[in-house]
């Protein structure tokens, strides 16, 4: 069965390198645009992971990890953060939000399957 992962970030291109990186690994990917849409597609998506961004508009990375980790059905997701911001201030906000992992773009598509692969087992 494949695994489905949920990207958010604001950059159709970024989503677009997402989505043939992760489905050329045999992923389910599904889209979301901000925090806000990600919050309405998680409830028909039910992903068993989250890749996000933190600078979007509506709703930014941190407010969407916060507002899944408070959540009863999203509370143990695994999330990634995939994002430009390298600051240890940003990684520490991030964890300790409940982010489970920090990427930094551009990724390399082999260390960010093996990244999943690592927080989904």
């Amino acid at each position: 069965m494949s695994r489905r992962i949920l990207t958010v970030d604001d950059s159709p291109s970024m989503r677009m390198l997402l989505r043939a990186a992760l489905t050329e690994q045999g992923f389910t990917v599904f889209e979301a645009e901000d925090g806000v849409d990600a919050l309405e597609k998680l409830e028909a998506a039910t992903p068993d992971l989250v890749i996000t961004d933190i600078n979007m508009p509506r709703m930014d990375g941190f407010e969407l990890i916060e507002a899944l980790r408070t959540g009863d059905v999203q509370a143990g997701l695994p999330i990634l953060v995939l994002t430009t911001e390298a600051s240890d201030e940003k990684k520490a906000r991030a964890r300790s939000a409940g982010a489970t992992g920090w990427i930094v773009k551009p990724f390399d598509r082999e260390k960010l399957g093996a990244a999943i692969r690592r927080v989904l087992h």
